[in-house]
């Protein structure tokens, strides 16, 4: 496409959203990997909550990839697995952009998750243990002693928990969208059938 240029020029959507969250790290208050999830419950009902995106992957027999972590028992968790999609947004107020992205989702639960539980602060990694996450609570009280009880129980150096790792989400749509002037915003939707198709792109209206 002639005029897609400047910020939305390039082959590899993946490298286009990098280069953005690398632009928006220094300029963005807080968490700029911060994403909106959106999933869909067993009566069809959205769900949509904020985490963080971990990872954007380039490389990989699927052409790249987005990555999270959570509890494979939390209510996103659930209903990931049941599913087997996700969507999200990513927006920079700073810059004025975000990136939407819709797909195919599956479990990364073997060396890449180790490493990235391996990374976080240990009492980050004890409260992934103790936290039944989306579950009642009935005080904060009950949490911090189930702190205490896997700290004991896990030592200093727990083991990652089965029930927690990551979700990859391999996209079907990508659509890059900043802002202009007079709302007449610019708009690049990358899709496709299935991962193994090639992209199509095209410019929306906005």
């Amino acid at each position: 496409m002639t005029d897609r240029t400047g910020i939305f020029a390039g082959d590899d959507p993946f490298r286009i959203a990098q280069d953005w969250l690398a632009e928006a790290d220094p300029t963005e208050p807080n968490d700029p990997n911060a994403i909106a999830l959106a999933t869909v419950d067993a009566a069809g009902l959205p769900n949509a909550r904020m985490v963080l995106l971990k990872e954007i992957e380039l490389a990989g027999p699927l052409g790249g990839a987005f990555v999270l972590y959570t509890n494979y028992t939390s209510a996103k968790g659930q209903e990931i697995e049941a599913s087997g999609k996700a969507a999200f947004v990513m927006h920079w107020k700073s810059l004025r952009r975000q990136i939407r992205v819709r797909g195919l989702t599956s479990r990364e639960e073997g060396a890449q998750a180790d490493a990235y539980y391996a990374s976080r602060s240990l009492k980050s990694r004890l409260g992934a243990w103790a936290s039944a996450q989306s579950q009642p609570l009935d005080s904060r009280g009950t949490l911090m002693a189930e702190v205490a009880k896997v700290t004991l129980r896990e030592g200093p150096l727990p083991k990652r928990p089965p029930f927690w790792g990551g979700i990859r989400i391999v996209p079907l749509e990508i659509e890059f969208w900043a802002d202009g002037a007079f709302r007449l915003h610019d708009r690049f939707r990358w899709s496709r059938a299935t991962v193994k198709d090639e992209w199509e792109i095209v410019r929306l209206n906005p």
